[in-house]
């Protein structure tokens, strides 16, 4: 009768779960030892991606942007540790307004550390239209400035989220270094050749990726550290034969991988880094600040016109207020002198040249503060030669010393420059030589088509003088007293122009100009004579306050060995009455060729040598320039003719072998070509979805619109015969081998018709361009 006892199961009472870890007892890890396990990952990460910042900082003139960046590393990886128990969809938002809180701060204090002008908001719109290009064009050193800073300051920020989510979120640390690796990467080549080898940031940014991988991760296994503890054995020994395989397979990898690319690398460490900033075209002038020497003659004849306001703050002495610079003109063509400069994005501080003399040179500080008034175009005035500016945003030429300010002057700009002004040595000029060799030749490079009087004064004026200093002495008096300044004077510095200035008849014109006329004579005359010269446009105010149209002017410098650019002074003295240029330079005539005439004996005047000037070769004198330009014209004209009948020929086989060779059904399709090469040519092109039919309506369509607008309805009846067309071709496609040639030739004729009736109902000349139209002839099919 007895029943069965009661089963009692008992369970073992389980671990609290919260109890702290001894040093040989299982669980979870207690506060200090969480903490200690996730603290290295982070800390990892913020590392290397400010080591980056450190990197591109080597080519930047202020820390300012390393510590940004490094503030960037910080803050966008703190935000995913403070976030981690958060939705993953809810991170990325919460970092991207950190990120912009901390971009405009970083605008701030840059806009600020650049002393630029204006409010925050344009400052930032500013910068986020020209970072990318002004980074990749800025002078080396750059200076930190919104536009300079925001790219890596942002890039920075996207690495550490996108590394923090990666790496602490989904728990994948190697592939979370990616993003700092890339960027590191992205600042090694922007730096390129610019700075030294980052060897040591590079070691340090090994070491902490190698820490951050070898301590354990924050996450503990409440299973233990086997994590095959509470398998079978079969299973667990199974398994672990697995994770040997695999890491023996991954150290395998690795240590072939090193093996390949170790050599390669090594190779590589002695090269070049390649500079991305020659593929960014930098900051460009107009032809009016390529060459501003064709403004003098329009400032001589408005001398009131007011340009600038200048007011010097340091640096005036007694000889008055300092010689102000506007553009330095080393390119001469025969034809215009160009500046030829290559601008580089600058900031507030201009980077120091050295002098292209070897020899220091007494220097004077000059500050000044310059608001423009009528003066246009991007050329930015300063005292040779700027060091800093404040209040606009320039760029840069160190060969020439000369700035421009990209966006264009404006009226009202005002800006402030610290400039050295150099000061030669004068008891060295009279017996400086003149450097020679490849570094020079730029402006010693004499222009093919040298007028030949030109030559023999340069000669004979470098006869009479050996030393270089007193060449150029003698080419400047020789054009200070025998020719006259006049504002009226034509523009224009080009061989013709120079040669007619020189020895034209006075009472034809000759015989004065501008100082555009006397600085390029000077400078093409010292080239010849074996100096090396250039030309230099700016103004020479009287004093401080307006600097008018009047002050503006051109001046010759030459460059002397161990003493510098030294400028020279070729302009007529007001008191001094020009002699005529025939008492001192009478070309001796010998065997001149017949168009040359003899120097007069009489009263001079000499004939322009635009009109008397003898081939250089003492042969006959070549085609003149009707002829050349006739020439050229024709032989253009010819080539043009040969190109559209080649086009026109080309097409017109294409048409023949589509229409008329082949097996009949190759020829149908030819003749449906023609037809939908025919309505992309009139501008309604077809698609490949539609079918023949809705082709052939279409065809429809776009002949009645074509003849309506030609009033050519008497074309309108031969595009019946697209749909018979479309019915053969549909024959061709869904019953092969079956078309016969008379079909075939059917299709010709109506394809045909219908290409004549769209052709003539277009315009006359676009009937001519359908001829040679070579669309159909590289078209698809």
């Amino acid at each position: 009768m007895g029943r069965d006892p009661p089963v009692v199961t008992v369970t073992p009472p389980r671990p609290a779960v919260d109890a702290p870890v001894g040093p040989a007892g299982g669980g979870h890890p207690g506060p200090v030892a969480r903490v200690l396990r996730a603290v290295p990952v982070p800390l990892a990460l913020i590392v290397m991606i400010a080591l980056a910042g450190v990197v591109l900082g080597r080519v930047y003139a202020d820390p300012l942007l390393t510590r940004l960046t490094a503030g960037a590393a910080v803050g966008s990886v703190l935000v995913s540790v403070a976030a981690r128990r958060l939705p993953s969809w809810l991170v990325a938002p919460l970092s991207v307004a950190a990120l912009a809180g901390w971009a405009l701060l970083s605008l701030r204090l840059a806009a600020a550390h650049a002393a630029l002008p204006g409010g925050l908001g344009e400052v930032a719109a500013d910068a986020a239209r020209n970072a990318i290009p002004r980074l990749l064009t800025a002078m080396i050193p750059v200076e930190p400035a919104p536009d300079t800073v925001l790219v890596p300051v942002v890039a920075a920020w996207l690495a550490g989220l996108a590394s923090a989510e990666v790496a602490l979120r989904a728990g994948r640390v190697l592939l979370g270094y990616l993003p700092p690796m890339l960027l590191y990467a992205g600042a090694l080549y922007v730096v390129g050749p610019n700075a030294g080898p980052a060897v040591g940031p590079t070691v340090l940014f090994a070491a902490v990726a190698a820490v951050g991988l070898a301590v354990p991760g924050g996450r503990a296994d409440p299973a233990g550290a086997d994590p095959v503890a509470g398998l079978a054995p079969a299973v667990r020994a199974a398994v672990r034969l697995r994770l040997l395989a695999a890491s023996a397979a991954g150290v395998a990898v690795v240590v072939a991988l090193a093996a390949l690319v170790a050599p390669v690398v090594a190779c590589r460490v002695d090269d070049r880094p390649v500079d991305p900033r020659r593929y960014v075209e930098p900051p460009q002038v107009e032809s009016l600040d390529e060459n501003p020497l064709i403004r003098i003659s329009g400032w001589a004849l408005n001398p009131d016109q007011k340009l600038l306001d200048v007011r010097t703050e340091a640096g005036a002495t007694d000889a008055g207020p300092p010689r102000i610079r506007l553009a330095v003109l080393s390119d001469y063509d025969g034809v215009t002198w160009r500046v030829g400069a290559t601008y580089r994005n600058a900031g507030r501080i201009l980077p120091a040249t050295e002098p292209a003399t070897g020899t220091d040179t007494d220097t004077e500080p000059v500050r000044q503060e310059v608001t423009v008034a009528d003066l246009t175009g991007k050329l930015l005035p300063a005292v040779p030669t700027p060091r800093e500016v404040t209040g606009a945003r320039v760029a840069y030429d160190p060969a020439t010393g000369t700035l421009i300010r990209p966006e264009g002057l404006a009226q009202g700009l005002r800006y402030t420059v610290d400039s050295v002004r150099e000061r030669p040595d004068t008891n060295l000029i009279s017996t400086a030589n003149v450097p020679a060799g490849d570094a020079v030749a730029r402006v010693l490079r004499v222009a093919d088509g040298a007028p030949e009087q030109m030559r023999r004064l340069a000669t004979q004026l470098a006869e009479e003088n050996g030393a270089p200093y007193a060449r150029a002495a003698a080419i400047a008096d020789f054009l200070a007293e025998h020719y006259r300044v006049t504002a009226d004077a034509p523009s224009g510095h080009a061989y013709p122009n120079l040669a007619f200035f020189l020895f034209g008849p006075r009472n034809g014109g000759g015989q004065r100009g501008t100082s555009e006329q006397f600085a390029a004579s000077f400078a093409v005359l010292g080239r010849l004579a074996g100096l090396p010269t250039r030309v230099v446009v700016g103004f020479e105010p009287k004093a401080d306050g307006p600097v008018r149209a009047a002050d503006a002017y051109a001046w010759p410098e030459v460059l002397f060995e161990g003493v510098g650019w030294v400028p020279f002074d070729p302009m007529p003295r007001p008191d001094e009455e020009p002699r005529p240029v025939e008492e001192d330079f009478r070309p001796k005539p010998e065997d001149p060729p017949p168009s040359e005439v003899p120097a007069p004996t009489g009263e001079p005047t000499p004939t322009p040598p635009a009109a008397a000037a003898p081939d250089r070769r003492g042969a006959k004198a070549g085609p003149g320039t009707p002829a050349l330009v006739g020439g050229g014209v024709a032989g253009l004209v010819l080539l043009l003719g040969a190109l559209l009948l080649t086009l026109a020929a080309l097409r017109r086989n294409l048409t023949r072998g589509r229409l008329a060779q082949g097996e009949p059904g190759r020829r149908i399709a030819g003749a449906w070509r023609e037809v939908t090469d025919a309505l992309r040519l009139a501008g309604h092109p077809v698609g490949a979805d539609l079918s023949a039919a809705e082709v052939a309506e279409r065809a429809h369509h776009t002949l009645a619109e074509a003849q309506a607008a030609q009033a050519a309805g008497q074309h309108l009846d031969r595009a019946g015969g697209v749909d018979e067309l479309a019915g053969l071709l549909n024959q061709v496609a869904f019953a092969p081998g079956t078309a016969a040639p008379a079909q075939a030739d059917r299709a010709a004729a109506l394809a045909t018709a219908y290409v004549a009736a769209l052709r003539a109902a277009r315009r006359r000349w676009r009937r001519l361009l359908w001829t040679v139209h070579p669309g159909p002839l590289r078209w698809r099919r």
